[in-house]
């Protein structure tokens, strides 16, 4: 009779289990590795660091809504996630990021020496920006970005940005940017108060190497506030008397399109087309409807924030989102005088 307890495997039948396992497990890591290869890369992003603002344009997209400015330790590290995952541009943005002079130089220090980044880039609406600070800074900076929406102050104050030497303190910034070699950058938004307004010869003689012109934009939880809202502090800005229509943000383009570093932005192309990380680390989708905001990069890592919102890459690539943003790099975005290329190849 034969017997009934089973035989051992044999060495070949142990063999092959093992192979197929090591194959199952190399097949699992090169599926990983290509699932990462192939994620979304947020080749530039836009940190607004800070919503606090000495300013109080009625347009704004990123209101005053919390006081809140992440420590030194999670900056760096979000930052340093970012880089991981693709970041190759970082700009500084607010609220005002001026009104925090040891964070914002920290800030553009680390990513460029640390981290070396291609560019790193501040939007600033030009206020608080001292020769001093440049000099001491400047090194660290590739591009300087100056909101500029008027050239008549009766018009600025309209709008909530009047000073009295708005013009003055942008021929200043261009001065210091040219010493230091720093690109000079001017963005415009165009709304009810300006769309009529030709800026043309003063911009020529300020000579941006890019011009960014943006139709006023609604935001749905940053800048529709009602009456209730500014009562409770919730929201403070309600854009809807600012908009303007494609047909008049033509206009104002027609005006202007002669000069070379004229980029337009309508709405069409805005919305949903910048990778926002505001003061929390998490991503915001200012496309269409509701504001969205994702996890916090820092819980959660870059890949699984970013599927959480919507960034439009074609959009991103049609508006010229990659240009020559290092500085002391000659490029063809012109200035007033040359052709900017505003269909870069993405």
């Amino acid at each position: 009779m034969l017997p009934t307890t089973p035989f051992p495997p044999s060495l070949a039948q142990c063999t092959t289990v093992a192979c197929a396992g090591l194959l199952s497990i190399g097949a699992y890591l090169f599926y990983r590795k290509y699932q990462a290869e192939k994620g979304i890369k947020p080749i530039s992003v836009n940190y607004h660091f800070t919503r606090l603002c000495n300013k109080e344009c009625e347009f704004c997209f990123h209101t005053e809504k919390s006081s809140y400015v992440a420590p030194e330790d999670e900056m760096k590290r979000g930052l340093r996630l970012l880089r991981d995952a693709g970041m190759r541009k970082i700009n500084f943005a607010g609220g005002e990021p001026f009104l925090y002079l040891k964070t914002l130089s920290m800030l553009c220090r680390f990513c460029k020496e640390e981290l070396g980044l291609e560019s790193v880039s501040i939007i600033t609406n030009g206020t608080k920006v001292t020769k001093k600070w440049m000099e001491e800074n400047g090194r660290w900076i590739d591009v300087l970005g100056v909101s500029c929406d008027s050239f008549d102050e009766k018009t600025n104050i309209a709008i909530g940005r009047g000073t009295g030497k708005n013009v003055e303190q942008l021929f200043n910034i261009r001065d210091w940017c040219r010493e230091l070699g720093i690109k000079f950058k001017l963005n415009t938004v165009v709304c009810t108060y300006n769309w009529k307004e030709n800026m043309a010869d003063t911009i020529q003689k300020l000579d941006p190497f890019r011009w960014k012109v943006f139709q006023v934009l609604y935001v749905e939880g940053e800048n529709d506030a009602k009456e209730e809202d500014v009562r409770l502090n919730k929201r403070k800005r309600n854009a809807k008397k600012l908009l303007i229509t494609n047909e008049q943000f033509e206009s104002f383009c027609k005006k202007h399109r002669h000069l070379g570093s004229f980029v337009p932005e309508p709405n069409s192309l805005m919305a949903s087309s910048y990778l926002i990380l505001d003061e929390y680390l998490c991503f915001l989708d200012k496309g269409t409807g509701d504001e969205k905001q994702s996890r916090s990069i820092l819980d959660v890592g870059v890949q699984e924030a970013l599927e959480e919102v919507h960034w439009d890459q074609e959009a991103f690539s049609q508006r010229g989102g990659m240009y020559e943003w290092t500085k002391g790099v000659a490029g063809n975005e012109g200035g007033c005088c040359g052709m900017a290329d505003n269909q870069l190849e993405w």
